[in-house]
């Protein structure tokens, strides 16, 4: 009998330490599948990431970057969801300079019981991930 495996991306997620760190765990809790080469960094507020950290994720061979931001949820500003708005677009900017894909970076509002939402998002995105990866090939 034959294994085959599943190619999958290499992702990065960028999650927060109080709203989407729970829903993460909840997910592993619940058994919900999402491929194993999905990485996860905490960070206290989503808002806080610098484009650098992304650019870096690139340079060691990431596929893609995913940010489970904290949307109206954040517990450190009104102001969160502008600035990780902002944040995003100009990492594009600078993922356009450097020749690498926008869409390898992805942003999602992940509250902390939004277990299937996340693992549906990081499903998505590596299959995104997979065609756009094969065809820049």
């Amino acid at each position: 009998m034959a294994i085959t495996h599943q190619k999958t991306a290499k992702i990065l997620v960028f999650s927060t330490e109080k709203i989407s760190d729970p829903a993460i765990d909840m997910a592993g809790l619940l058994k919900l599948h999402y491929p194993p080469t999905v990485y996860t960094i905490t960070v206290p507020c989503s808002s806080g990431i610098k484009p650098k950290w992304i650019l870096h994720a690139y340079e060691k061979g990431f596929d893609g970057v995913f940010i489970a931001a904290d949307g109206t949820d954040c517990v450190y500003g009104e102001t969160c969801t502008e600035k990780i708005g902002a944040l995003v677009s100009k990492t594009h900017e600078l993922m356009k300079e450097k020749e690498l894909n926008p869409a390898r970076l992805r942003m999602a509002a992940i509250c902390s019981v939004c277990s299937e939402s996340f693992v549906k998002q990081i499903r998505s995105f590596n299959e995104y991930l997979l065609k756009t990866l094969e065809t820049e090939s």
